[in-house]
């Protein structure tokens, strides 16, 4: 995001196409995800995130120096393969070393890591793209996944995900609603985010007003928002059910889409806004997470994957959502607009979750009554 418009004018496609890069990626990881999942059983996990991780590299340097639309796009996709099998796999190493009782922390802390990430990177890559090339900036990535590959060969154990359930009944779990609406929370809840972040660059700059040198702040101030996002959702997850905490959250990022449409023109809105919206991206992370492992017995790596899946084609369908209003020639604040009503439908899915899980709940206490 932060590289959008450097992009687009270094390679001369617009705006709305350089935002399908984002798509691309995306899809890349709706195809890599299930494909690790259902062979995982046949490596070593230590080898997966290896081959994982050199993906990452050959993806980044693809799309560094390439220049045509196809070969950004296949840059993308190849960097996006990687991405949710990566947390998938290492969701279940954690599950496996990490001590009893502290597997959700664990987790999370895989989340937090991503939240940091956005923090720091998302900034210096939005400086190095506007002060020397966008090109700098995925070769620094490249570069960092190299550091990636040496970190995995030294620390994580070498272990196995050996199930001896049959591949038949790991789908057992979809055979039920809410699963899907899980996933359809997941989706929709990204999707609505990333139909606005994606355009967070020309937002800030064409209808904001802010100028060229203020978006490395702007991105690290709406990292340290994801990082705080991630935190208070942790913290309210000992008060509060991952439910509500998830419904709660999208209802908020449904009302700060809609005032980022109407209040675009005034900074200190805008940036508070922005703020709470990418808080709000991450505060969902963790309570999906819980939501999918509780619903997914004796499937739990398929619906981690789903998850992943979920997430990334709903950062595609954001993105391409967002860059439609601008295709049909609306101004930047104008995709807030799809982005609201994507939160809308995230939040509604968890609310029709939560009503199936009561009726169920409802059908079980009955014949006992």
């Amino acid at each position: 995001m932060g590289v959008l418009t450097d992009l687009a004018r270094d390679t001369q496609i617009s705006i709305p196409s350089a935002g399908h890069m984002i798509s691309f990626y995306a899809f890349g990881v709706v195809i890599g995800a299930p494909i690790i999942a259902l062979f995982s059983s046949r490596f070593s996990l230590k080898h997966i995130l290896l081959f994982l991780a050199a993906l990452c590299v050959l993806g980044n340097a693809i799309f560094t120096f390439s220049s045509s639309y196809t070969m950004l796009a296949i840059g993308r996709l190849v960097s996006g393969f990687p991405h949710g099998a990566f947390f998938g796999v290492g969701a279940i190493i954690l599950s496996k070393i990490a001590p009893p009782g502290k597997v959700t922390m664990a987790v999370a802390g895989m989340v937090s890591g991503m939240t940091v990430a956005n923090l720091l990177g998302i900034p210096i890559g939005t400086w190095l793209g506007h002060a020397f090339s966008w090109r700098y900036t995925f070769l620094l990535i490249a570069a960092f996944d190299v550091i990636v590959i040496a970190s995995i060969i030294f620390w994580v154990p070498d272990l196995f995900d050996k199930s001896d359930a049959r591949l038949s009944e790991q789908f057992r779990f979809l055979k039920a609603p809410e699963p899907w609406l899980i996933f359809l929370a997941t989706l929709f809840g990204n999707a609505g985010v990333f139909a606005w972040f994606s355009y967070i660059k020309p937002y800030m700059l064409y209808v904001t007003g802010f100028t060229e040198t203020f978006m490395t702040f702007i991105m690290m101030f709406v990292g340290l928002g994801m990082v705080l996002g991630n935190i208070v959702s942790g913290k309210l997850s000992a008060r509060f059910s991952p439910l509500r905490i998830a419904a709660t959250t999208d209802g908020i990022i449904v009302l700060s889409l809609v005032m980022l449409f109407l209040f675009a023109d005034v900074k200190g809105a805008a940036l508070g806004l922005a703020f709470i919206c990418c808080a709000g991206l991450f505060a969902l992370s963790a309570p999906l997470q819980i939501l999918l492992l509780q619903n997914a017995k004796g499937g739990e790596m398929l619906g981690a994957a789903g998850g992943q899946m979920a997430f990334n084609l709903g950062s595609a369908v954001g993105a391409y959502c967002g860059g439609m209003m601008l295709t049909l020639g609306f101004a930047y604040n104008y995709v807030a607009l799809p982005a609201a009503l994507l939160s809308f439908s995230a939040m509604s899915a968890l609310l029709a979750y939560g009503y199936v899980k009561n009726r169920r709940h409802e059908r079980v206490i009955a014949p006992s009554a």
